[in-house]
């Protein structure tokens, strides 16, 4: 009697543990589900055209070609291109992104990468002679997003901000327009440079607003890898504020 009861028991255990592992599953599946829609949502999500009327981009030379005239019929109004990084880097298809994006008709502007590690005098040679002084040219911008803390010399935070207020004076000698500090938020969290130069600013946060600066933004990365068939990889989507 004992034995039937065990086997009678053991029957019934089983369609108990096969009910969990069914339950489980469909879990599984719907947690794989909800995270795929979560993925093509994000890498397929611009900001709202009655919010922000003005849409665009920043290129360089890792999206490869780009056809222009499709860019512009998928909502970029302007496109800011990769020019110079450091005191020698160049973006290889500067030229060739510029060139065609004014042919296009689109507003464009020029980026450059700085350096906290080299003199400021120097990267601003570089930035000049690679970007056309042309008075038609969106502000240039000015990507922040390097610490000091791996420069083969010691660099202080005050000297890292007067460097680049001597870079930036030198550029906007060259553009005639103010520059926009392209902001990144560990650059903002240790050096605060968004709450000390009175400069345009541009954010970067995928998704959700930025904040990190303490004071309203002009552009913003809303999107840094937007899904697309224009670009070999993701583009950086960028908005302005209305």
């Amino acid at each position: 009697m004992a034995a039937r009861g065990a086997r009678r028991g053991a029957r019934s255990a089983r369609p108990r543990g096969v009910a969990r592992l069914r339950i489980l599953g469909a879990l599984l599946l719907a947690a794989m589900i909800a995270g795929a829609w979560a993925w093509w949502q994000l890498h397929h999500w611009t900001p709202d055209r009655s919010t922000y009327p003005v849409q665009g981009v920043e290129i360089g030379t890792d999206d490869g070609e780009v056809n222009w005239e499709s860019l512009k019929a998928i909502g970029a109004d302007f496109a800011y291109v990769d020019a110079s990084a450091s005191a020698f880097a160049r973006d290889p298809r500067f030229v060739a992104n510029f060139d065609a994006a004014r042919a296009a008709g689109m507003q464009v502007g020029a980026v450059h990468r700085y350096d906290p590690c080299q003199p400021a005098d120097k990267q601003a040679a570089n930035f000049v002679t690679t970007v056309p002084r042309d008075p038609a040219l969106l502000p240039p911008a000015i990507e922040l997003d390097m610490l000091a803390d791996g420069c083969p010399v010691k660099v202080s935070d005050a000297r890292v901000e007067s460097e680049l207020m001597t870079f930036l004076n030198q550029i906007e000698t060259h553009t005639g327009k103010p520059a926009i500090l392209k902001v990144i938020d560990r650059f903002e969290a240790r050096y605060a440079i968004a709450r000390k130069l009175d400069r345009n600013l541009w954010l970067v946060r995928d998704r959700f607003m930025p904040g990190y600066a303490g004071r309203p933004w002009t552009l913003w990365t809303a999107n840094t890898d937007l899904a697309n068939e224009i670009a070999q990889d993701g583009l950086r989507w960028v908005v302005v504020q209305p």
